[in-house]
Order: C-alpha cells, then structure tokens, then sequence
C-alpha cells in the first residue's frame, strides 16, 4: 500500500478535488437563496412568515440530524460512502423543486437537501482535516468552507438573474441538474478515502479521549461547549438572513436583481473571507477570532434595523459577511484541535447537529415573531441572541 503522508502539500490533489466538491455542494443551497421566499408568495399565495420559512426549519433539522450520524458513522462505513449517499439522495431535488405543484413538494426538497448538505458537506471537512494533519487545519476548513460558500453567493446570484430574465420556474433549477451529475461523478470516481490518514495520526496523538463525547462537545467542556452554543446562533442569524432578508429588502421596494446582489454579498464575502482567515485561525487567538467574528455580526444585524438605501445594505452584508468568514473555519479547526483523532469525526458531527439545529430555531422563532411584531423585531432579536453568543465565549473560552 502506498505510504499514507499528512500535510496539504502532500496530499494536493485529492484536497483540491475534494474543495470542487464541496462548491457543488454549496451550489445546491445556493439555488434556493435568493428565490424560494418569492416563489412561496408567487406561486403559493403564503403570506404568513411562518409558513414561508417552514422550508428553513426542515431543512435545518434535517441537515442536523445527518450531520451527527454522519460523524457517528464515518469511521464504520468510511467518509466516501456517506458523501457518495448524499449525492444520491439530492438527485430527485431539481425535479421537486421544478415541478411543485404545492408548498409540500418543496417541503420535501428540502428535507432532502438536509440530507445531502449533512452527507456531502460533514464528509468533506472531515477529509480535508484527515489529509492536512494538525498544522494547517485552520487554512483547510478556510478553502472549504469559502468553495462551499462562494458557491452559495455565485449561485444566489445566478438564480435571482435568471429569475427576474427568465421567471422564477424552471429556468434557475436547472443548475441542480449540473451540480448533482458533477458532484455525484467526481465523488464516486476520483475521490479516495482517509481512513488510514485518521489511523496514522492516531498513533501519534497524545489527546485523552473524552468520556461522554456528545455532552462534553455539546456543552460540559469549555471550549467545544463554548464553540457549539455559537455555532447555533451563528446558524440560527444565518436561517433569518436566508428566510427574512429577501422579505425585508422586498419591504423597503427593492427589485429582484438588487435583492439577489444584496443577498449574493453576505456569502461571497463570508467565502472569499475564509480563505484568509482559516490561515490566520492557524496563527492567532481561536478564542479572539470566535468572540470579534460573532460580534461583528451581531452589531452588523442591528444596523441593518436602521439602513435605508442599496449602499446601507450592501455595506453591512459585507461587515456580516466579514463576521461570519472571521468564526466559520475558526469552529472547526478548534473543534478538531480539541478532540482525540479516533472521536474527531465524531464531535465534528455533535458540533454541527447543533451548529445546524440553528437553522431551525432561527426560522422557527424570527418566523413568529415577525409575525406577531414585524420583520424589524425579529431581527433585532436575532442581534441581540448573537451578542449574548460573543459574551459566553468571551467569558468561558480560555485563552487560546
């Protein structure tokens, strides 16, 4: 068998095939981002914020739930099965979201693609962090997370062009075909797996393992605790960006190309972000980057309560942005830092069932309340919650 090296630089080409992936894997979120709140009033007749965001909350369950399984099980059945299964299962996504004749059918899309982002996505972290080893993990889950979130804003982008040139159905679905067909392809044909690089780097770690896994990650132990509870609310401003945005730049008369510009910003900047800031968690204070990072984006949430113009907006889409590319890599290089190799997959999993749960509880509650006080009172909430998330980190964290 050929000798198994860690290191980006030994291992190249799979991580750069494995980072290609997972911008099809964004790709696929990215299709919904700009337009499925309008096509859920268009098409639909909804009104209600709740029911619109109903989508939001399945698929944040749904992804959850995968993510923990797919931790749980990718050191049984190997990471390139679990990535190969996400891709069968997204298969059928264009062709509901295409075709839906009820809310319903896009319900059931999006449970699907819970699955898929918790199959594809967990896989690819956990193989990239595999092949790196321990000295540039922070600039590995930077180039994924900015393939799989500038694909996002690419995408968010195409879609809502497509749709204000060509109408909100077919046109922009058609992208899911391409990157199920690509993303099921490179998965199964090129992509290896790194089992026996978890296995190298096993013998020669000297990190306990943790006894009760989910509840230390979850909670008990102070910084994969502290990186859990922010995950959530970093994940629950995200669901009401993705559910409520668009609403709101609809409620100030934008057109549907500014609002797809505007909601394309966030997370272009937040992936070209990350490839700066997953090297700079390698160097730098992960318990600084966490705590600045969540408040740049609570204080970014409630300035959007008080901006006006195309040029507000935009703005602090970026300073969001910014935030959210400071933390992303910086969760789960530290996560990874923390935990015993044999059980890293596993508490990558714990982090992002709850990081994921966020999905759901944001859309859930900004759902509500948005209902019963307005779309302003949500997000001031949401604003106020991410606050509170930078002041426990700051305060639990040890230095580091």
């Amino acid at each position: 068998m050929k000798e198994i090296k860690l290191g980006l630089r030994e291992n190249w080409q799979q991580f750069s095939l494995l980072v290609i992936v997972n911008g099809f894997v964004g790709g696929m979120v990215g299709l919904e981002r700009t337009i499925l709140p309008k096509i859920a009033e268009a098409d639909f007749a909804i009104a209600a914020k709740t029911a619109i965001l109903s989508f939001i909350v399945v698929f944040g369950v749904a992804k959850a739930i995968t993510n923990y399984y797919t931790g749980t099980l990718a050191n049984r059945f190997g990471r390139k099965r679990l990535l190969v299964l996400g891709w069968l299962v997204a298969v059928p996504i264009p062709f509901l979201l295409i075709h839906a004749t009820s809310w319903n059918w896009i319900i059931v899309a999006n449970v699907l693609l819970g699955i898929n982002q918790g199959l594809t996505w967990s896989s690819t972290v956990v193989m990239k962090i595999d092949l790196v080893g321990e000295k540039n993990r922070g600039l590995a889950m930077g180039l994924n997370e900015s393939a799989g979130y500038l694909a996002v804003g690419a995408v968010a982008f195409l879609s809502g062009w497509l749709a204000a040139e060509y109408g909100l159905r077919p046109y922009p679905f058609y992208l899911g075909f391409v990157f199920v067909t690509l993303g099921l392809l490179a998965s199964w044909l090129l992509v290896n797996d790194t089992i026996h690089h978890v296995q190298k780097e096993t013998n020669a770690s000297k990190l306990p393992l943790l006894k009760n896994l989910f509840w230390e990650t979850s909670w008990k132990h102070p910084e994969l605790g502290s990186i859990s509870q922010a995950g959530l609310v970093n994940n629950l401003n995200d669901g009401m960006i993705w559910g409520l945005f668009p609403m709101l730049l609809a409620q100030q008369k934008f057109e549907l190309t500014d609002i797809g510009k505007i909601v394309a910003l966030y997370p272009a900047v937040w992936g070209i972000g990350q490839l700066f800031t997953g090297k700079m968690a390698d160097h730098y204070s992960k318990k600084r980057m966490l705590f600045w990072g969540m408040f740049a984006q609570g204080l970014a949430l409630f300035l959007f309560l008080y901006a006006e113009s195309f040029l507000h907006f935009a703005l602090l889409s970026v300073l969001l942005g910014i935030g959210t590319a400071v933390v992303y890599p910086t969760f789960l290089a530290a996560i990874a830092d923390y935990a015993h190799p044999q059980q890293r997959a596993e508490s990558i999993g714990i982090f992002r069932l709850w990081r994921d749960l966020g999905y759901a509880v944001g859309a859930v509650l900004t759902g509500i309340i948005a209902d019963v006080l307005g779309i302003y009172w949500a997000v001031g909430t949401i604003a106020s919650l991410t606050l509170l998330s930078a002041t426990l980190i700051q305060a639990r964290m040890r230095s580091y």
